[in-house]
Parts: C-alpha cells; sequence; structure tokens
C-alpha cells in the first residue's frame, strides 16, 4: 500500500489518479473510471469529481491500493 499526500482539505478522485500516476492526464479519467474499478473505503465508486480526505483508502483496479495523508 503506498502513501498519497495532499496538502489541502480534500483532492477529488480524478486528481488523485493522476497524483497516484495510474493515469497520465485529466482526460484519461473519464474513460479509465469505466474501464477499471475503483474502492473508497470499501465501497465502490466512479465518480471522478468524489472527494477524497486524509485517512481515507482507495484500491485502484490494476494499480494498486493507496491511503490520502497529509503531505
Amino acid at each position: 500500500m503506498k502513501n498519497i499526500g495532499i496538502s489541502t482539505d480534500y483532492i477529488t478522485l480524478g486528481q488523485f489518479l493522476k497524483l497516484a500516476e495510474c493515469i497520465g492526464t485529466g482526460g484519461e479519467v473519464k474513460h479509465f473510471l469505466q474501464e477499471n474499478g475503483v474502492n473508497i473505503n470499501g465501497e465502490p465508486d466512479n465518480r471522478r469529481g468524489r472527494k477524497l480526505r486524509v485517512g481515507d483508502l482507495v484500491e485502484v483496479e490494476g494499480c494498486g491500493s493507496f491511503t490520502v495523508t497529509t503531505r
């Protein structure tokens, strides 16, 4: 499991996927979420605008598991 640090109150799922290097550009988010499963704190979610906060556990199919931490 990798830690992804943020310096704001939250980060959107789309921004998170770029930061976690699961996608290369923001333009890939919509297609990526249609093709790959994402669980946030054990619940499936594919909303690119979903707000992630420190302590959230994000599991991305084909990319890995991540914890949102403070930077």
